[in-house]
Parts: structure tokens; sequence; C-alpha cells
């Protein structure tokens, strides 16, 4: 049983990346894949399908560019951290992001800003 499936997602990940796989296998969760995709969007992965036969499963693929990531999990399952918008700070002096699980959907704290929506912070990235 897995305790965790947020911090195994960023640990396979950054383990994946450092170890310069070309691809890593995640299992399937739509928090995984929606954290994933804003992976995709910002630049820190090169793309990622998802396969559903079977046992459903995340395969992230990764390239020689692909930047040294270093991910912390913030809110974990024995102590959830909860932000408004306002107390949404940036990561790195701008230089990283957030990702924080609003009522609206998985967005980075720029975007939670900006829409003025607080929730749990899920992870920094940078």
């Amino acid at each position: 049983m897995m305790t965790d499936p947020i911090a195994d997602l960023l640990t396979r990940i950054r383990n994946g990346a450092a170890a310069r796989h070309a691809n890593t296998i995640i299992p399937y969760s739509r928090v995984k894949e929606n954290i994933v995709k804003i992976l995709k969007q910002k630049g820190y992965v090169e793309g990622y399908t998802v396969d559903k036969e079977g046992r459903p499963e995340i395969v992230v693929t990764f390239n020689e560019s692909t930047p040294k990531m270093i991910m912390n999990r913030v809110s974990s399952p024995g102590q959830r951290i909860y932000k408004k918008a306002q107390e949404i700070r940036k990561v790195n002096n701008g230089f990283g992001i957030s990702i924080i699980s609003t009522p609206q959907g998985i967005m980075t704290g720029s975007e939670a800003r900006k829409k003025k929506l607080g929730g749990e912070l899920l992870c920094e990235i940078y």
C-alpha cells in the first residue's frame, strides 16, 4: 500500500531525470496526470502519455535538455498545508513553480494568485 502517491510521483520523476533515463513509468491517477501536465507545460518534462490498457500508467518522457529539478513535497497526508491566495509566495524568486490543489482544479501558484484562489499546497519545483 502506498501512503503518499504524490511523493512517489515526484521521486520517480526526480530519479528518472537524474539518471538520464529516456522515460519513467508511474501508476495512473487523475491528480498525478494533472501534475505531470503542469510539468510539461512549464518545460520540466518533454512529454507524457497515458496507457489505460490493463493496469493504467503514465509514461513520462525526458530529453537531454531536461533541467535538473529540485522537487519538494510540502503538504503530506499527515500534515496538510493550506494557503490563501494572498499567502501563496513565489518559489525561488520566480524561477520555480508551486502546484496547488484548488476548488477549480490543480494549477500553479501564479495561476491561483491571479484567480484569487487558495488551496492545498502540494509541492514546489525549481
